[in-house]
């Protein structure tokens, strides 16, 4: 007899009535039944025990390995105003965009590993790129498939940043986000994590991006016409009221330096956008 995992199992069946004790009745002989049971003495019968009172399964804690508290759904709102220098232990959610070149990922993970409260970096490009058959390369042309798979990249990205969020984790995302193309706007990111995400641009000049690119290899790597003109359209970024970082003169820790100020800044005034 099978029965349910976690569901209690039933108590012992009475005698002459189970199929354990049924078989501990038999004579010995195959296919014929035991002698009768004797005949019931007169006067009050034993009563049966009680059966043993069924509690209710206690709820797992939250403390426990494998049990988390899931995210609401609700949408990530705009984080408190850190009481320390920069975002302190603030629990925000950002989104650093530039052209490939940039620092985007080495910055993102820089920041988020240096923070004091825990904190998750989440990149575009390696959620793209876990597709592994039919993947659809955006460098082979921008079509129906690249697009569709990019959609379903940013979702994810920001169904993550929402659960990382819920659970108390900060989450750094990272992505070419251009300015005067909607299908890779904000606002597909603002709609996915909510109005609480801090948007940052991320733009050194053109030679740095260039130098940059050409130390990259695969399928990240691309041609110096196609940064050119990616980087020509992410000056559409000036004038729009993001905060803007030029790294063109940066380290990497100045820059994540310079990130966590542009951030308590936005923390004490959003950015409309």
């Amino acid at each position: 007899m099978q029965h349910a995992v976690g569901a209690p199992l039933p108590p012992p069946q009475g005698p002459g009535n189970g199929p354990w004790t049924h078989q501990a009745q038999h004579s010995g002989q195959p296919g014929q039944a035991g002698p009768p049971p004797p005949p019931m003495a007169p006067g009050p019968q034993p009563q049966a025990p009680a059966p043993a009172p069924q509690h209710a399964p206690v709820p797992p804690s939250r403390e426990t390995t494998g049990h988390i508290q899931l995210p609401p759904g609700g949408p990530v709102p705009l984080p408190a105003p850190p009481a320390d220098a920069g975002t302190g232990a603030a629990t925000l959610a950002v989104l650093l965009i530039g052209p490939a070149g940039a620092g985007k990922t080495t910055v993102a993970k820089l920041w988020a590993g240096r923070r004091r409260v825990p904190t998750a970096h989440v990149s575009l490009d390696d959620v793209r790129e876990w597709v592994c058959s039919g993947f659809a390369d955006p460098q082979a042309g921008w079509n129906d498939h690249s697009e569709a798979q990019y959609r379903l990249a940013r979702r994810t990205c920001g169904f993550a940043a929402r659960n990382f969020l819920a659970n108390g984790i900060s989450c750094i995302l990272d992505d070419a986000v251009f300015p005067d193309r909607p299908v890779v706007g904000l606002g597909g990111w603002k709609r996915h994590v909510g109005p609480g995400l801090l948007p940052v641009v991320l733009l050194p000049g053109l030679e740095v991006v260039l130098e940059r690119n050409a130390a990259r290899s695969g399928n990240r790597r691309l041609s110096d016409e196609e940064v050119a003109r990616i980087h020509g359209r992410m000056a559409g970024w000036y004038g729009s009221g993001l905060p803007i970082i030029d790294n063109s003169t940066y380290d990497v820790e100045t820059t994540a330096r310079v990130l966590d100020d542009v951030l308590a800044r936005s923390i004490a005034s959003p950015p409309a956008w």
